[in-house]
C-alpha cells in the first residue's frame, strides 16, 4: 500500500511517527470537538495518576489534545500525544483525567525503516537529530512493506521525501545499513570523475504555431530571452492537456525535491573537479541551493566560476565554496528555462553617442532596460516560429500585441520583416 502522510514527529529512539493525509479531515474534527468539550483550566487538586491513564493534555498553543501518562514522577509527568506520537514533560495542572476519547484509534501510526538497521543497533543522537530536522511536519510518501505482529507495534515502511528514499539518504550518510536498498546507485552524488558528465533534459516544447503561456526569467539582450512554460495557465487554443498536468506535478516534484535539498545540502561534498556544461546545486544570493551548470572559470586566485541557474537562465559568478555536487535524481526533472530568439525586430540604426551591452553592443542599454519594463514579472504568451538552428518565437502581451512594439514606438528598434 502507498500513501502520503505528514511526519508528525520523530521520538527519541528514532521512531517515526505518521499522519495519513486521508485521516486529516477526521483528526481536525475530533481536535475541535475536544476544545468545545473542555474550557477549564486542567486538575488543580491532587490526583494519583497511573501509567498508561488516558487524559487531555493543554499543549504550549493552548489547545487541548489527547493524551496518555507513559512516566509518573513528582509534579511533572511524562505524556504522551496520543495523536502525534510526541513525548513531553507536562506539569499536572495541563492534565485532565478522562475517558471520552479512548474508543476511537490513536490519528498517527508509528513506524520504522525497512530492513534498515542503525550503526550500533540503534539510532544515535545525530541520527535522530538529522531525522527530526529533515522530516518533522514534511508530507512524504509512504510504501508499507510489513504489518507489525503487535497491533500496538511498528510499521515497517519504506518512506521517500522528494523523491529520495530515506533508507538511501541515511545509509549514504554512515547513520545506518541498508539491507536491500536498490536505489543507493539514485544518491550518489556526481563525481568528478565520470568519464562522460551526465546533463539536464530540455521540457518538451509546444508544436509549433501554438500560442501558450510563458514567463521571461531573464533577458540576455532585447532578442535574447529565457522564458518559463507556465503550465498553470492555459490560453488560446491550448485546453488542459495531460501534458500540462505532467509537467505541473513535475514542476511541484522539483520544487519537493530541491526543498529537501536544502535542508541536508551540508552534506554533499563541494566540487573539486571542473568541466563545462557539468550540472552542479549552486547557493544564490537568497542563501538558498539551485540547479545549475558549470560554464568556465573567471578567475584563478581563488577560483571564481561562471554558472547559469537552468531553471531561470541567470548567470552568476560563484567562489568554489557555493558550488556542491548534486543528487543524481535531481537531473530526472527537466530544466525550467529555455533559451529563445524574440522575432519581429532588430536593433534601431547605430548610434555612438549611445551607451551600449557590452556584450551585444548592436543593443543599446536603454533598449534592454525598455524590454525588461514591458517583460519583467508579466504574464505573457508565445508562440513558436522555429525550432532549429535556434528556437525563435513571437512574444505578446496580454492583449495580443507583440511585446517589441513598445520599442519600436520608442525609437529603439525597428521591424524586422
Amino acid at each position: 500500500k502507498i500513501f502520503q502522510a505528514v511526519v508528525s514527529c520523530v521520538g527519541h529512539d528514532g521512531t517515526i511517527y505518521i499522519i495519513p493525509k486521508s485521516f486529516e479531515i477526521e483528526l481536525n474534527k475530533l481536535i475541535t470537538e475536544i476544545q468545545s468539550n473542555f474550557k477549564c483550566l486542567g486538575l488543580l487538586e491532587p490526583y494519583c495518576w497511573e501509567k498508561g491513564e488516558a487524559c487531555v493534555v493543554r499543549g504550549s498553543d493552548t489547545m487541548w489534545y489527547r493524551g496518555k501518562v507513559v512516566e509518573l514522577g513528582g509534579s511533572t509527568l511524562q505524556v504522551q500525544y496520543v495523536d502525534h506520537g510526541c513525548i513531553e514533560r507536562i506539569p499536572q495542572c495541563h492534565l485532565y483525567p478522562t475517558t471520552l476519547y479512548t474508543g476511537i484509534p490513536p490519528f498517527c501510526i508509528p513506524c520504522q525503516l525497512y530492513k534498515t538497521v542503525p550503526i550500533g543497533n540503534f539510532w544515535q543522537q545525530d541520527a535522530v537529530d538529522c531525522l527530526q530536522e529533515l522530516l518533522t511536519n514534511e508530507e512524504v510518501e509512504i510504501h508499507v512493506q510489513e504489518l507489525p505482529e503487535n497491533p500496538w507495534g511498528k510499521l515497517s515502511i519504506n518512506l521517500y521525501f522528494g523523491g529520495m528514499s530515506l533508507s538511501s539518504f541515511m545509509a549514504y550518510q554512515k547513520y545506518c545499513v541498508a539491507e536491500d536498498c536498490q536505489d543507493i546507485p539514485e544518491l550518489e552524488l556526481l563525481k568528478g570523475d565520470i568519464p562522460v558528465s551526465p546533463s539536464y533534459m530540455l521540457p518538451p516544447l509546444p508544436i509549433p504555431g501554438d500560442t501558450f503561456p510563458v514567463r521571461v526569467t531573464h533577458l540576455v539582450s532585447p532578442k535574447e530571452v529565457y522564458i518559463c512554460l507556465d503550465p498553470s495557465k492555459n490560453l488560446m487554443k491550448q485546453s488542459t492537456t495531460e501534458g500540462d498536468a505532467n509537467c505541473d506535478s513535475e514542476l511541484e516534484s522539483l520544487d519537493k525535491a530541491l526543498k529537501w535539498c536544502n535542508k541536508s545540502v551540508e552534506s554533499f561534498p563541494l566540487l573539486t573537479h571542473f568541466q563545462t556544461e557539468m550540472p552542479c546545486l549552486v547557493e544564490y544570493q537568497d542563501g538558498l541551493w539551485y540547479r545549475a551548470k558549470l560554464l568556465s572559470i573567471e578567475e584563478s586566485d581563488p577560483v571564481k566560476v561562471l554558472v547559469q541557474f537552468v531553471d531561470y537562465g541567470s548567470f552568476s559568478v560563484v567562489p568554489t565554496s557555493r558550488l556542491r555536487h548534486i543528487p543524481h535524481h535531481l537531473l530526472k526533472y527537466p530544466v525550467q528555462a529555455v533559451r529563445a530568439l524574440v522575432a519581429g525586430f532588430k536593433p534601431a540604426l547605430y548610434d555612438k553617442n549611445v551607451t551600449r551591452i557590452p556584450y551585444s553592443p548592436e543593443w543599446s542599454v536603454e533598449a534592454l532596460w525598455a524590454m525588461m519594463e514591458c517583460v519583467e514579472g508579466k504574464q505573457l504568451s508565445a508562440s513558436i516560429l522555429a525550432l532549429s538552428p535556434e528556437v525563435t518565437i513571437s512574444l505578446y502581451e496580454d492583449d495580443q500585441n507583440l511585446v517589441h512594439m513598445k520599442l519600436i514606438e520608442m525609437g529603439l528598434a525597428d521591424l524586422d520583416e
